[in-house]
């Protein structure tokens, strides 16, 4: 029987959706408020650099049978793997503490609640999720809270939305490149394409593979290639085409309401939900907010899941969400201490501002080394062996790293 294509969505689908995190909304909505239509280029470009980079990494997964940390260890010096995990652990605590303080903010804007209790909450639920329900069923729970994104397209049938206009300015925006529009630019590429998504899709691969019966790397099972490569492409290129859909809407969602008002300043997404309210009504509002709690409850396990693996494919622990806590502690302490860690900023002098300020960074610095190893891996045959990447996808590779090039040196340029 031929299987429902929306079945065949897993990894990329859930990755998809981990980009559109709180922060990652923060940094959207700030497009929008700030330059109106005039931001939404940046989604159709980002696009097929973001899908070309993560069925990369997907692939790398699903060949070798190994995530992506593994695959650096033995092809790259200590020096490279060392280097990328410690910033990936910080960058990603300091996201998850970015995160999970929008998700208190907008659950206190919502329901009355305090917010550091409903903050305390959501770590909770996260952890017992990750630690204590087996791969096979969190992933279920995860492809649901994709739809979450859906609230951001409801947003804008509460509003007018001058269609020609935002067409016309999808193609041919009118923009003063200074050092405040390419801080912008900088902003949104950097959510678009981060790191630690690379590290999870890569080793999500990897559990899908262990989770299907006689199921082995494609290295020792050639016949299965044919089948589970266009699996990836259809996964990986539909789960970015969401997420950067979903990115789309909300840059529109708050340029024709935020800017066309005068609100062009935003900080966080609760900030950006609350200045919905009077200006679009309650129900915008509350789609708005079910959005961010939907994709904080899947862009925190995937934060803490990423470090997770990555630091236990270095250290070469037993690693794998569907794997018993007691049989691979080291992976599901790296859990717990990041999302823990991330909890506790919120009772520091650390602004999760700040915090989030500093992951944009150290992102910012990982992204490009670490995206010129993917595409090297993805095209080394002693690697991958017949199955390397392909030249198209090879060549929107080296694009992408040098877009977040350009994006890393605009970033470090004093204003």
């Amino acid at each position: 029987m031929k299987q429902h294509p929306l079945a065949r969505l897993g990894p990329g689908l859930i990755t998809g959706a981990a980009d559109d995190d709180p922060s990652g909304i923060a940094t959207y909505s700030q497009a929008g408020a700030q330059f109106g239509l005039n931001m939404l280029w940046t989604m159709p470009l980002a696009y097929p650099l973001m899908a070309a980079i993560q069925s990369m990494c997907a692939q790398i997964g699903r060949v070798t049978g190994k995530g992506l940390a593994a695959n650096i260890k033995t092809a790259f010096p200590p020096i490279v793997l060392k280097g990328v995990v410690l910033l990936l652990l910080i960058a990603n605590t300091l996201n998850i503490a970015a995160d999970v303080a929008a998700m208190g903010e907008v659950a206190e804007l919502v329901s009355g609640a305090d917010r550091h209790l409903m903050t305390a909450l959501f770590v909770a639920v996260t952890l017992l999720l990750q630690i204590f329900v087996p791969y096979h069923r969190y992933v279920f729970f995860l492809k649901w809270l994709t739809l979450s994104l859906v609230a951001y397209a409801a947003v804008l049938f509460t509003v007018h939305v001058p269609w020609t206009e935002v067409a016309l300015r999808t193609v041919w925006p009118k923009l003063t490149l200074n050092f405040n529009t390419a801080a912008v630019i900088v902003g949104v590429f950097g959510t678009t394409i981060s790191p630690y998504l690379f590290f999870w899709q890569a080793s999500e691969e990897v559990e899908d593979m262990h989770a299907k019966r006689g199921a082995a790397p494609l290295l020792q099972d050639a016949a299965a290639a044919p089948a589970e490569l266009r699996r990836i492409r259809w996964d990986t290129w539909s789960g970015m085409f969401v997420s950067d859909l979903a990115a789309y809407f909300i840059i529109l969602a708050t340029a024709v309401t935020l800017h066309v008002s005068g609100v062009t300043d935003i900080e966080t997404a609760a900030q950006a939900a609350s200045a919905l309210r009077p200006l679009a009504g309650d129900f915008a509002f509350l789609l708005f907010a079910i959005g961010i709690l939907g994709v904080g409850l899947i862009g925190v396990p995937v934060l803490a899941g990423s470090a997770a693996y990555a630091l236990a494919e270095a250290m070469g622990w037993r690693s794998g969400l569907e794997r018993k806590p007691k049989n691979a502690r080291g992976f599901y302490g790296v859990i717990a201490v990041s999302v823990l860690v991330g909890l506790v900023i919120q009772y520091s002098p650390i602004s999760p501002m700040k915090a989030l300020f500093w992951s944009a960074v150290i992102n910012g610095v990982v992204a490009v080394p670490l995206m010129v190893v993917i595409i090297l891996i993805a095209s080394s045959k002693s690697v991958m062996g017949a199955f390397t990447s392909s030249r198209p996808i090879v060549a929107l590779g080296w694009i992408g790293a040098a877009v977040m090039g350009l994006a890393a040196v605009l970033m470090f340029i004093p204003g």
